[in-house]
């Protein structure tokens, strides 16, 4: 399974604003067994991106392939083989963490005795089989996030797409969060996620993408784009890659 992502630009319109880019002439590529993380500040458009290659958003130009497929032809085709954590969880508050899986499983038409194995997985894996039987309305922000991150991949995808992953998450929660990516890399699974964490970016992402207003500024290793930039880490290269960028734009 992989991933392309070709000139995408997703185009909104908002009465104060007018017409504007959430995101535009975005391109990259995520090889199976790889962590592709999408690093910009609040507002950069990673969600939009991460929303439009999982077929929420259609988008106004280019387009995304999961492997042959493409997801402004083909959407529920290109669904089978994702799975994608939003940025709002919606979780059913009166159902238990156990309830939430089943029942997306069963969606996914999953077979019972492979839909109790996985749950089984993510629970043990994610770290809350403590809660398990725990209605979603008693949960921390931790523990609920934990239970849309399980919900998100209980079809067990090839792609997983994750957006803000870490959020609500403690550090321990966290950890347990990053060791199962890193087990889903090894598994050979495509995996495009977002954050504005530089420790994040660094411990999970094979490669970073560096986004900002919308433009993907560039694409590399940790240790390219410090090369790029002349740079020590990689917070003082995000850091020169997004002032250069505005101080271009300012200057149109």
């Amino acid at each position: 399974m992989s991933l392309k992502v070709q000139g995408v630009g997703k185009r909104f319109y908002d009465k104060g604003r007018g017409e504007f880019y959430g995101c535009k002439d975005i391109s990259f590529a995520v090889e199976p067994g790889e962590v592709f993380g999408l690093l910009g500040p609040n507002g950069a458009g990673k969600t939009t991106t991460l929303r439009v290659v999982s077929t929420i958003y259609a988008p106004t130009e280019g387009t995304a392939f999961i492997n042959e497929i493409d997801v402004s032809k083909d959407p529920q085709g290109a669904r089978r083989h994702l799975g994608f954590l939003s940025s709002t969880s919606g979780l059913y508050e009166r159902l238990t963490a156990r309830e939430i899986l089943q029942y997306f499983g069963r969606l996914c038409d999953m077979k019972e005795e492979l839909l109790n194995q996985r749950i089984d997985m993510l629970l043990e894996a994610l770290d809350f089989k403590q809660y398990a039987d725990t209605r979603v309305a008693k949960l921390s922000q931790g523990t609920r996030q934990k239970v849309s991150i399980a919900r998100s991949i209980i079809h067990d995808p090839l792609l997983i797409i994750l957006d803000e992953p870490s959020t609500g998450l403690d550090v321990l929660a966290a950890s347990a969060m990053h060791e199962f990516v890193r087990q889903e890399r090894q598994l050979g699974k495509c995996i495009l996620l977002s954050t504005h964490t530089m420790s994040e970016a660094e411990k999970l992402c094979d490669r970073i993408g560096v986004i900002s207003e919308g433009r993907l500024l560039a694409v590399g290793t940790v240790e390219e784009l410090k090369e790029l930039t002349g740079k020590a880490n990689l917070e003082e290269a995000f850091v020169k890659l997004v002032r250069k960028s505005e101080s271009l734009t300012n200057a149109q």
